[in-house]
């Protein structure tokens, strides 16, 4: 297992965690097994907005012993009154919630407490208003909740979040469908949603990815925008290549399928390559390096997606991004302009004039 680390809180974070959308679907235990073999497997983040309320016992059963080892987040405003999981804005309810989330799942402290499933501007009003931020806020200073969190699937109202509070992870879904508008949650158009991506990495708040298949439609030939289904390694290559992603939340109901979701650590580079999407791109898409390295290996040596990470982040004002291309070993400036890249990109980047351009941006 490979782990990146939130910039904002310190945490060290498993690149796959696990999602709890289908885990009620298992036994009781099938579903500890199956969190038993992602802990073992070196999954150290859960995502606990569940199908059913029948899945928090699992965890507690599973985990209970190494919880101070795994990070949780949980969602204020996830409603679990009636078994299956409903969305409220009213407080009392969100307490009750909570409550019960904290009990079954045997511990005293959340790791990454939610403003969650906030989609549009009302939600956010409402959420303040009804004091259900205050809410989280106070169980924050009084050490329950260690760091804030948002998800949410629209662009807009991430930015309007991220501008009044303090947050430290973003849940968003991630996907080249959503990306390329396409699909139920495909809100904010190319720019917008990549702006998202960008002002998270520029401002250290991670991001934890959910929908990375899109609810399957991506490994579906016959229902992907792209007509032709990826794999499900594909896809969490995609979300771990976007700005500020640390990790991919994907759903399991039992150890097989979490071993299947572990051995994307064991894939070789071609069993990662999404460039396919790259012919399906909308045309404000087109000519954008989306970092997917599909241009490798350069013959000088550059690391072409990192360059022209550093180089869009260090546009949108990211100080250390100078700092972190200045540390490269090979720079744009070395670039031969040999246009191996420009033939090979997907996406119709002409590569070699943008190493010009970063070069001089740079100055090397």
């Amino acid at each position: 297992m490979r782990y990146r680390i939130n910039r904002r809180t310190g945490d060290r974070i498993s690149e796959i965690g696990l999602g709890s959308a289908y885990l009620c679907g298992a036994s009781m235990d099938e579903g500890v097994k199956a969190l038993r073999t992602a802990y073992e497997g070196g999954i150290n983040y859960f995502d606990l907005a569940a199908g059913n309320g029948r899945a928090f016992p699992m965890w507690g059963e599973a985990l209970h012993d190494v919880r101070r080892n795994v990070i949780y987040q949980i969602h204020f405003g996830a409603d679990y009154s009636r078994g299956e999981y409903g969305w409220s804005l009213e407080l009392d309810t969100v307490k009750r919630s909570v409550e019960r989330m904290l009990r079954e799942l045997g511990t005293d402290y959340i790791d990454y407490g939610f403003i969650h499933c906030q989609d549009e501007a009302a939600d956010w009003a409402a959420y303040r208003e009804n004091g259900v931020y205050g809410y989280l806020l106070e169980m924050k200073h009084a050490g329950v909740v260690r760091h804030l969190g948002l998800s949410s699937h629209t662009p807009s109202v991430i930015r309007q979040i991220l501008d009044d509070a303090p947050v430290d992870m973003l849940m968003f879904s991630v996907n080249p469908a959503y990306d390329y508008g396409q699909g139920e949650y495909a809100n904010g158009g190319v720019d917008e949603r990549s702006a998202v991506y960008r002002r998270c990495e520029r401002d250290g708040i991670g991001i934890s990815v959910m929908k990375p298949f899109s609810g399957g439609q991506l490994l579906d030939a016959a229902r992907s925008p792209f007509r032709k289904a990826l794999t499900i390694y594909q896809c969490i290559r995609y979300a771990l290549d976007r700005p500020g992603v640390l990790t991919v939340l994907p759903g399991a109901q039992s150890a097989e399928e979490v071993r299947r979701l572990l051995a994307y650590c064991d894939q070789p580079g071609d069993a990662l390559d999404y460039s396919a999407i790259g012919g399906f791109a909308p045309e404000e898409a087109s000519g954008k390096c989306v970092y997917c390295n599909h241009c490798k290996p350069c013959p000088a040596g550059l690391d072409v997606g990192l360059i022209n990470k550093y180089y869009d982040l260090a546009l949108l004002g990211d100080g250390m991004a100078a700092e972190h291309y200045a540390g490269l070993a090979r720079k744009a400036g070395d670039c031969v302009g040999c246009g191996h890249c420009d033939r090979r990109c997907p996406f119709g980047v002409r590569q070699s004039a943008r190493m010009r351009a970063i070069a001089t941006h740079f100055g090397g």
